[in-house]
């Protein structure tokens, strides 16, 4: 019988709209029917997590609360089945993840395509629901994501966001093994994961566009060429990307960072039939993407599409890539108590790579 405590520790967002969290003592969750409980040991810290602790992201539809747990790419043991969970595919002593969707009601249209990612009635770990920024939480016995038992916590909790996100981003651009893609926010923590992915998973050529500070992470990731965004305006970044490529332009363009200026330079990155996926959310009042006039569109008979995250499947996919070491992400460990200090890290850019918290 596993010995489960009334009381945990949490990291909440204190004061929303601001970078600021708090560690406090709250109670563990008990799960109801269908529900497992999970004691976390690791989860990752995102992007995402900030924009909802900041409200910078005006599409959400409500404000953060004071005292939202966040996080969103939690890993730990089930302790405990709810009530009519018996006869669920995991079972007590399993080790499984938690993604930013921690459930969907499974009948809906997008739920039975396989795009449960965007199920009208999910739950986001994190907003509205407690997150993974805790020792104890609890998920859906049908949709937490088993862990392969040769893929360590620390290494499989940056998958439960960034690896599905990016891999189901590089699925839906279509692109063929020896396309060149172009990965704009290359060394950043979902960036770093779409070049493995692409070039080691997917055969995939990769030209990454970054801040010099990346060109490290982003070579060491399978990209073949690095574009120092700095060093560039919008005509001589298109030039240059021409250029790598033969002339030509890319197969697809990956914009999994946060700015609008990435978006206003995609379109002019692609060949013709080429594909934009939009992954990265960017803060502030949203903005249409710049240049994407239907004359243009038309013209290089060009895509546009976009992924939120990916499906249950594609977690399993993107886990098995960890497992058999061909995606490793670039990461630290640090506890709890350091959060304030990473999303500051985040704010400022200095980030390289990702931040796992140790929560034991």
């Amino acid at each position: 019988m596993v010995d489960i405590p009334k009381q945990q520790k949490a990291a909440v967002y204190d004061a929303p709209g601001k970078i600021s969290t708090k560690i406090e003592t709250v109670d563990v969750p008990e799960p109801g029917p269908g529900e497992v409980l999970i004691h976390l040991t690791h989860s990752g810290v995102c992007h995402s997590d900030l924009g909802v602790m900041e409200n910078s992201w005006a599409s959400l539809p409500f404000p953060t609360q004071p005292g939202q747990i966040g996080g969103h790419e939690g890993v730990g043991k089930i302790v405990k089945m709810g009530p009519g969970s018996e006869s669920a595919a995991v079972k007590v002593g399993d080790r499984v993840g938690v993604k930013w969707v921690s459930a969907t009601c499974g009948n809906c249209g997008p739920c039975l395509a396989g795009s449960d990612a965007i199920c009208p009635k999910a739950k986001v770990s994190g907003y509205y629901t407690p997150g993974t920024f805790q020792q104890y939480c609890i998920g859906p016995a049908n949709y937490v994501t088993p862990i392969p038992d040769n893929l360590s916590s620390a290494d499989a909790a940056p998958m439960l966001c960034a690896g599905v996100t990016t891999y189901a981003a590089l699925r839906k651009s279509q692109a063929k093994g020896g396309e060149w893609i172009v990965i704009s926010g290359a060394g950043g923590g979902l960036g770093h994961i779409a070049c493995q992915i692409a070039s080691r998973g997917m055969a995939l050529r990769v030209i990454g566009i970054d801040a010099p500070a990346k060109r490290g992470v982003v070579l060491d990731s399978g990209a073949e060429h690095f574009v120092d965004v700095t060093a560039h305006d919008d005509k001589s970044i298109a030039e240059e990307v021409m250029k790598l490529t033969g002339g030509v332009g890319a197969q697809a363009v990956i914009v999994v960072t946060a700015a609008n200026r990435a978006y206003a330079q995609a379109l002019d990155l692609l060949k013709f039939d080429g594909t934009l996926v939009c992954v990265g959310i960017p803060e502030g009042q949203p903005q249409p993407i710049a240049k994407s006039y239907p004359s243009a569109l038309i013209f290089k008979q060009a895509n546009i599409t976009a992924t939120a995250v990916g499906s249950r499947k594609d977690a399993l996919e993107v886990m098995d890539f960890a497992a058999r070491g061909i995606v490793k992400t670039h990461y630290r460990t640090e506890k709890m108590e350091k959060l304030t200090e990473i999303f500051q890290e985040i704010k400022d850019a200095k980030l390289i790579g990702r931040v796992v918290l140790d929560l034991q």
